[in-house]
């Protein structure tokens, strides 16, 4: 760790930049389009299911290396520089109780939370791995793979079946938003957008209106799926 934190402190400019970008391209965009897909299913299986024919229409082999190229490498370097930023980063939050400490403090834990979160929730609906050993004897004994595109709402609400999911959901989902939003404003003081403090308080508002939208498009498609349970 401690070369990685080295190499980390020599490029940190350019890995910042970097890191804050695939944040919110790819992975962003990612995120607002699939929260809006899943609240489709509030207008019913029908509706829900129409989406989701829209996304595979691309094609399996198309659909594959857009989620590879454009969704999950991205998410995996942000999240692999992510573990740097948090396991070099000083926690203060009891010396400096201060609330944009709290801020980045909350900032850190949520991430940590959300890419464990996406990496169970893809492994859970979609599986990591297609090819055929991987599926006979981790995924399916471990409970991946259950969504089924081609039956898209029965097989999201089987998939919400026990317990112990939903509340899983309702965190990660909501631990992700945040991480998302807040990190729109420290985005803009990374690349400069807002500098100085008057700009920094008036860039809260658009922030918190992207999170609180995305928070509920993801709670409505949870209160669908709860709904059809």
């Amino acid at each position: 760790m401690a070369d990685i934190a080295s190499i980390f402190g020599r490029h940190e400019f350019v890995v910042r930049r970097l890191h804050s970008l695939v944040g919110l391209l790819p992975a962003g965009a990612f995120l607002g389009l699939h929260l809006a897909t899943n609240a489709s299913i509030l207008d019913g299986p029908q509706t829900f299911q129409a989406r989701v024919d829209q996304i595979h229409s691309l094609g399996p082999l198309t659909l594959l290396l857009v989620e590879w190229c454009f969704i999950l490498l991205p998410l995996l370097l942000h999240g692999a520089v992510g573990v740097v930023i948090v396991c070099c980063g000083k926690r203060n939050l009891m010396s400096y109780p201060y609330r944009e400490n709290f801020r980045y403090t909350l900032q850190r834990a949520t991430g940590v939370i959300a890419m464990a979160f996406i990496l169970w929730h893809v492994f859970q609906t979609r599986d990591w791995f297609q090819f055929q050993w991987w599926v006979e004897h981790v995924s399916r004994p471990l409970g991946g793979g259950t969504f089924d595109p081609h039956n898209a709402a029965r097989s999201a609400v089987a998939g919400m079946q026990a317990a112990w999911i939903m509340p899983v959901y309702v965190a990660g989902m909501l631990s992700t938003v945040y991480h998302f939003a807040n990190g729109l404003w420290t985005m803009g003081i990374t690349w400069g957008v807002w500098t100085g403090p008057r700009a920094q308080r008036w860039a809260n508002l658009p922030c918190l209106l992207v999170g609180l939208a995305l928070a509920a498009a993801g709670l409505g498609a949870l209160v669908g799926l709860g709904i059809r349970s």
